[in-house]
């Protein structure tokens, strides 16, 4: 899921013909739109709270041949950056993981150049109540990391909030094979038994909206964000 995917052409899109660009990848996990990106842009900073990801980042790019790859350790909330640092902000896959998303999107957001683009892909809740506390439900189990997955309103009013314009949406849906779902983050046996039961009681309104399989494998809801800081007058 992480490694491949149209969005990360769409990232690349972005950047496509901004030779001078200056890109912040927050958030950046293993690297894949940095690993996109880069080939298009100037300098790609990737920027993450694990430093073991970092390292993994700074191995891939040497075997890849990115040397305009810049890993950088910290928490999105705080970002170590001068204003209007960035020609873009990209991100995927890690908002759901801030501990403060409104803080999360103003730091991209200042370090945003005016006129700059930012464009943020992310698992997204359906926003129907019992649909939201079920998924909530399954991704805490299986990783206590996770946060919380914002519905398409919320993002787009929390991107407002941030002092940006909230740009083209794209909502998708991914399939996720189970075992390797709940492999990726070593979900313990007790976790990975709680979701299946979760998974096998609610009721059959929530398991026709994921598609939920026999294996435990379900659809998940999917948005592409993007937005755009105002030029200066």
């Amino acid at each position: 899921m992480h490694s491949q995917g149209a969005d990360l052409l769409a990232f690349a899109g972005l950047v496509r013909g901004y030779l001078d660009a200056r890109v912040l990848d927050l958030g950046c996990g293993a690297g894949h739109v940095a690993f996109n990106v880069a080939p298009h842009a100037a300098e790609v900073v990737a920027y993450d709270l694990s430093a073991e990801m970092l390292e993994v980042v700074k191995t891939s790019a040497i075997e890849r041949g990115l040397g305009n790859i810049v890993p950088r350790q910290g928490t999105a909330e705080s970002l170590p950056f001068e204003d209007g640092s960035f020609d873009f902000v990209v991100s995927r896959y890690s908002a759901h993981h801030w501990s403060d998303f409104d803080a999360g999107l103003r730091e991209a957001a200042r370090v945003l150049k005016p006129g700059g683009t930012t464009a943020f892909v992310d698992a997204i809740s359906p926003g129907l109540p019992l649909l939201d506390t079920f998924i909530q439900s399954l991704e805490v189990l299986r990783d206590p990391s996770h946060v919380r997955n914002y519905s398409r309103s919320e993002w787009e009013a929390a991107l407002v909030r941030a002092g940006l314009v909230p740009g083209a949406v794209a909502a998708y849906r991914i399939r996720l094979e189970f075992t390797s779902w709940v492999e990726r983050m070593r979900s313990p046996p007790v976790m990975i038994a709680a979701i299946r039961a979760l998974q096998d009681t609610i009721s059959a309104s929530v398991r026709h909206h994921f598609q939920i399989g026999s294996d435990g494998s379900f659809d998940l809801d999917v948005a592409f964000f993007q937005a755009s800081k105002p030029s200066q007058s």
